[in-house]
């Protein structure tokens, strides 16, 4: 009996899948998933807002997830109505905790907002009721 050769999966740039779990305005097409590869527990992709877009409030279920912003401005909004924000900018990561409701946001209103994102075990979103822009400090649509 012969084993199966193990080889690397590559998943084209072309080719990133978009069936995955979105909230909002927030784009999320995978590389290295369920979707699109033999993973099964790990999400790993690549994130945009347009200039001025948001996510919905929202939390990622038991999943540990880690950012890197390729591109841009990015702001996630969390804790008791959305008041507490860190800002994050090319080269920076991010660590998001399991279960914690936040809101992801572009902050430019001229430019795209890129981040890739590794999630642990697979891209789980639950959004919640939506807050008005005017709840988030120092946001603007574009």
């Amino acid at each position: 009996m012969t084993t199966p050769a193990v080889v690397p999966v590559v998943t084209r740039a072309g080719s990133l899948d978009e069936t995955t779990l979105q909230s909002g305005e927030c784009v999320r097409r995978s590389g290295v998933s369920p979707q699109n590869s033999p993973a099964t527990k790990i999400w790993f992709g690549r994130v945009s807002n347009g200039p001025g877009h948001r996510s919905p409030p929202h939390h990622h279920e038991e999943c540990e997830t880690g950012g890197y912003v390729l591109k841009g401005h990015g702001r996630i909004y969390f804790g008791a109505d959305y008041a507490e924000f860190v800002d994050l900018f090319e080269g920076d990561f991010v660590f998001v905790p399991p279960f914690m409701p936040h809101v992801e946001v572009n902050m430019s209103t001229t430019d795209e907002l890129v981040w890739l994102t590794c999630r642990t075990p697979d891209n789980l979103v639950t959004n919640l009721p939506d807050v008005p822009d005017t709840a988030l400090e120092g946001f603007r649509r574009a």
